[in-house]
């Protein structure tokens, strides 16, 4: 039996090289796996007690470390124990060399994003979407750059590479024209800021809340209560009214008092307006006139300001408003104007 394990070979190596090597790849990669788990967990603890910054960004690239990595490292260690052929040597070290770039990528990626993060904690005023859009692009930056590493040592020819990527990319470009539509919307959208998560908006026929502007679709809460969405490109094609941006209100609205009113009267009922609207705090006054004589009476116009956005304060004053118009008119005896119907009946014998 001893015989066999030293005479028999596999690639002109002996049986009891490879048992070796792999026994030891095997021991290293589980090992490797402990480590990181340990690590993780001693990582974890520390970060979630002091909430050091440094300890969460070590979680996370220990996180971030794959096991393809830790198995790549393993089985190279074990192949020390072999005498593999030269063409061998030369795909293992290719091998380790895609290992180490991507695992590398895989930390660099995974600090970005934990330090745009933090960037975006300390700054809240910034726009999400933007800084968002900033983040995959510079993670899309690096891998690319990872990518073209990994092939210029497979030894393949990179300018002529970035040639045809030059010719796929138009067409590339033109299938995915919608989609780059709404991401460049998405850009304008961030860096323009017509409208940011919690605005009240009004577009087409749609009106809500902005719960959440994505790379291609903002995502509205309507009144309804509903969520509605829609596409970053087709809401920039259209008036949208931010009321979110709106430091006041202004009212205009009619009333008809009956015919019968004395001129005395119905001055002292644009008076009585002006002094209802003056007594309310958070409004200011603009004007109140007997704007015409309509089929149903006298026909007053006022116009006022709500100094707030809150729609269901503006709500509330009107509403005051209102019933306090209906006492003063109650109190001279006069009536609100409605609209009469005669009918006239003609006999002919």
């Amino acid at each position: 039996m001893q015989g066999w394990w030293m005479e028999t070979t596999i690639l002109s190596i002996p049986v009891w090289n490879w048992v070796v090597a792999l026994t030891v790849a095997a021991a290293v990669f589980f090992l490797l796996l402990w480590i990181r788990r340990f690590v993780r967990g001693r990582l974890s603890r520390h970060a979630g007690k002091h909430n050091v910054w440094v300890a969460t960004l070590l979680l996370r690239a220990v996180a971030s470390t794959s096991a393809f990595a830790l198995f790549v490292l393993s089985l190279l260690i074990g192949v020390k124990f072999l005498e593999l052929p030269l063409a061998w040597r030369s795909g293992l070290s290719q091998l380790w060399f895609v290992a180490v770039v991507l695992q590398v990528t895989f930390w660099a990626s995974s600090a970005i994003t934990y330090a745009m993060a933090r960037y975006m904690e300390k700054r809240p005023d910034l726009n999400r979407v933007t800084m968002t859009i900033v983040t995959m692009a510079a993670r899309a930056i690096l891998w690319v750059v990872a990518v073209l590493a990994i092939l210029d040592n497979m030894g393949v020819n990179i300018t002529a590479f970035v040639a045809s990527l030059g010719i796929g990319g138009v067409a590339v470009a033109l299938a995915a024209q919608v989609v780059l539509s709404d991401l460049f919307a998405s850009i304008s959208i961030g860096l323009d800021k017509p409208f940011e998560p919690g605005d009240f908006i009004v577009v087409g026929g749609i009106a809500g809340s902005i719960e959440n502007v994505g790379l291609k679709t903002t995502r509205i809460r309507s009144l309804g209560g509903e969520q509605i969405v829609c596409s970053n490109t087709e809401l920039l094609k259209q008036t949208i009214q931010n009321y979110k941006r709106m430091d006041l209100r202004r009212i205009a609205f009619r009333f008809t008092v009956a015919y019968g009113a004395t001129a005395a009267q119905a001055e002292s009922i644009a008076a009585s307006v002006k002094e209802i609207i003056t007594g309310i705090e958070g409004t200011r006054f603009d004007r109140a006139h007997l704007l015409q004589f309509s089929e149903r009476g006298l026909e007053f116009e006022v116009v006022y300001y709500v100094l707030s956005a809150d729609y269901n304060r503006y709500m509330n004053i009107q509403q005051d408003i209102n019933l306090e118009i209906m006492r003063r008119l109650e109190d001279h005896g006069l009536q609100f104007g409605r609209g009469e119907m005669r009918v006239l009946y003609e006999n002919q014998i």
